[in-house]
């Protein structure tokens, strides 16, 4: 059985503005492979185009209540690492983090709940979940484009993520 994404309440896909969800399954991969270029978000613009401008606030890589910035869909998004769950024991391995857009209040706020779950499979396999929940009036203009800007970023995500952890192996 395969794992799921751990959601806050007010972030419950189904009740949100938008939502997206991308997965590979890849062969000769693993969590331990993968997670490095996840958690060390510098490394975001060298394999996914559409991530700029990191700031981690000194930190060299992700971690749990890191508040950090970086650009993504054209928003500058602060956000704070919510979960954080490294590979062990062969549990899946889990970040994910809230971030907005936008003054609170504002009619072009956007909050989101991105989460991360990468989980090792039989027979030489890895599987890299990723989900996002948005709320406020950007998230529902992007739920209605076609084609889906998040669906199709979120993918070269993952690509460009399998990309780069099968070239360091």
């Amino acid at each position: 059985m395969l794992n799921a994404i751990h959601w806050p309440e007010n972030y419950l896909p189904g009740h949100t503005d938008n939502f997206v969800s991308n997965e590979v399954i890849v062969s000769n991969l693993s969590v331990q492979d993968i997670w490095p270029f996840l958690v060390n978000a510098h490394l975001w613009p060298s394999y996914y185009g559409n991530a700029s401008d990191i700031d981690l606030n000194g930190a060299e890589y992700l971690e749990l209540n890191l508040v950090f910035f970086f650009k993504t869909f054209g928003f500058p998004v602060n956000a704070q690492v919510v979960e954080y769950a490294p590979p062990k024991d062969h549990q899946p391995a889990r970040i994910a983090w809230h971030g907005w857009a936008g003054e609170p209040d504002c009619s072009d706020r956007l909050d989101v709940h991105h989460a991360w779950l990468i989980e090792d499979l039989p027979h030489d396999r890895v599987r890299i979940l990723t989900q996002e929940t948005q709320i406020g009036r950007p998230a529902q203009e992007l739920a209605h484009t076609k084609p889906n800007p998040m669906l199709n970023g979120h993918q070269d995500w993952l690509d460009g993520l399998v990309k780069i952890a099968k070239s360091k192996i």
